[in-house]
């Protein structure tokens, strides 16, 4: 099975609304959102199926014992994360605890013991397709984990082998990103034609290049700024990138989103570029290295 991972290097440049039409064209029977900070691929997906939702355990958390505990304060003088609250006794802050295991390695009363805790809900879609999605719970730092979990569920579901899937994955080059990385076989980033666009398009070819990820580059919202965009283009070329197309600005698109539909789905500027971009992309997939 393949697997094309759809990234941007920031916030907004469309990577969803690229990564859900792509997902409407292949008529992908496995496809996953990555994005587990803010997941909103089942927004727009329709005909999902049935939902299922496990809670997902990440790191351990301290806890304290109030009835072994001796008061010495050890937990509270090593932690480095300023976690242990002394009021009324000593108490772990949860959302402050990293779940080092320092205080517990530590304690003379054997007081402190490391407990699971829920860190988000994995999501899973059965149906005509199998679509593998999570949420991360408030203050959780086990993003990358979630990410991992979230693909190896997409896989668990398929009970028949399917010669293509589909990851929308995460803004930025963080830990979701890294753990939407590994194991992908071409990475499509969605670039924005703007200062920030560019140096944050340059962070994450950066990143993908650690991981030794077959990379590729298209432009949305490419008329809003034609010179920004020769520059992706021109620097596409510099760094040995295959450059797989130009999507246009389309108030279209924006009422897409807002009906729950796919760009692919409206007959629009926005829609023929990004079968364009389709196309391409998949070439590049299947291409013989």
């Amino acid at each position: 099975m393949k697997q094309l991972l759809v990234l941007s290097g920031k916030g907004g440049t469309g990577k969803t609304t690229v990564a859900s039409a792509f997902i409407r064209l292949a008529n992908a029977m496995a496809y996953a959102d990555c994005d587990v900070d803010a997941p909103n691929l089942h927004l727009i997906m329709e005909d999902v199926g049935v939902k299922r939702e496990s809670d997902f355990y990440g790191m351990g958390k301290a806890v304290i014992d109030q009835t072994v505990c001796i008061q010495c304060g050890a937990c509270k003088a090593l932690c480095r994360f300023d976690s242990v609250i002394e009021e009324n006794g000593f108490s772990i802050d949860p959302y402050a605890c990293e779940g080092c295991g320092v205080c517990q390695a530590f304690c003379p009363a054997d007081a402190i013991t490391m407990k699971p805790r829920v860190d988000g809900d994995l999501i899973l879609y059965t149906g005509k397709a199998v679509f593998s999605t999570a949420k991360l719970k408030m203050g959780s730092g086990t993003s990358g984990l979630l990410v991992t979990e979230v693909k190896k569920q997409m896989r668990g579901a398929l009970k028949e082998n399917v010669d293509l899937a589909i990851i929308d994955g995460s803004p930025g080059i963080g830990c979701p990103v890294i753990a939407s990385l590994s194991g992908v076989d071409l990475v499509l980033i969605v670039a924005e034609p703007s200062l920030s666009g560019i140096s944050d398009l340059e962070r994450i070819v950066k990143t993908a290049r650690v991981f030794h990820t077959k990379t590729v580059v298209c432009v949305n919202k490419a008329d809003t700024s034609p010179t920004n965009t020769q520059k992706i283009i021109d620097y596409c070329l510099a760094e040995d990138l295959l450059f797989m197309g130009q999507i246009p600005y389309d108030q279209c698109a924006v009422q897409a989103v807002n009906e729950g539909k796919t760009v692919v789905d409206m007959e629009c500027s926005a829609g023929f570029a990004v079968r364009d971009v389709f196309n391409q992309t998949l070439k590049a997939l299947y291409a013989k290295k």
